[in-house]
């Protein structure tokens, strides 16, 4: 069956055109559409995609609201915002709002394929580095709150939450830690089980917000 996906996008245009990339890519599948964020919530219900397209700006409900709903049921999918708007407020909303990826509606096709692919294995479609500094700017405007839930990571897993938030791959922390990369794998996998995060990008917002790391920090 491949990559399950819904289309959500106010413009019936766009969505045959998103259908158009998406299908292209024999990996992939596009099960459903919807044309505002309250038809898509219940579109991916009904047909649980593995990853959402969500346009931010549709009726009735827009789609971060969509996506929070969806994101609070049960095996929720992977939402990727689309927007045509680059802005870091669009990017902290999206982020802040439990996505896992923020696209440009201008984005060439292959990077749209990408960020699918990317997004369904588990990873963050942003850089993090783009992230990290989104993160920075708005978590800073507010005193950081201290989640009871990091007495939960190891030493080891908290410092890797700390790099995890200033953009470093995979391969990065590995060389910072002198370990290997499956090792690091198996720390953020563990870092966000204990935390109840569902990827990098939420891990990023988290350890803004909870003070692990603070703007302007190295």
């Amino acid at each position: 069956m491949g990559i399950r996906i819904v289309i959500a996008d106010d413009q019936a245009m766009v969505r045959a055109g998103l259908r158009m990339v998406v299908e292209s890519d024999p990996g992939m599948q596009v099960v459903g559409e919807a044309g505002d964020g309250r038809e898509a919530v219940a579109v991916a219900r009904r047909t649980r995609p593995d990853i959402v397209l969500m346009d931010i700006s549709m009726p009735r409900l827009d789609g971060l609201a969509a996506a929070r709903e969806l994101l609070e049921t049960p095996s929720p999918p992977k939402i990727i915002t689309l927007t045509t708007f680059d802005t870091d407020e669009n990017l902290y909303a999206a982020l802040r709002a439990g996505t896992s990826g923020f696209l440009l509606k201008v984005s060439p096709p292959e990077q749209l394929l990408e960020a699918i692919r990317v997004v369904h294995s588990g990873d963050a479609l942003l850089d993090p580095a783009v992230t990290s500094r989104v993160i920075a700017t708005f978590a800073g405007r507010a005193d950081p709150t201290p989640s009871p839930a990091l007495s939960e990571l190891t030493p080891r897993e908290l410092e890797v939450l700390r790099l995890l938030a200033r953009g470093l791959t995979n391969a990065e922390i590995a060389k910072d830690l002198f370990v290997g990369e499956a090792t690091v794998k198996t720390h953020v996998a563990r870092v966000l089980m204990k935390l109840g995060l569902r990827d990098r990008a939420q891990a990023v917002v988290f350890a803004y917000e909870s003070g692990v790391v603070r703007p302007g920090a190295a």
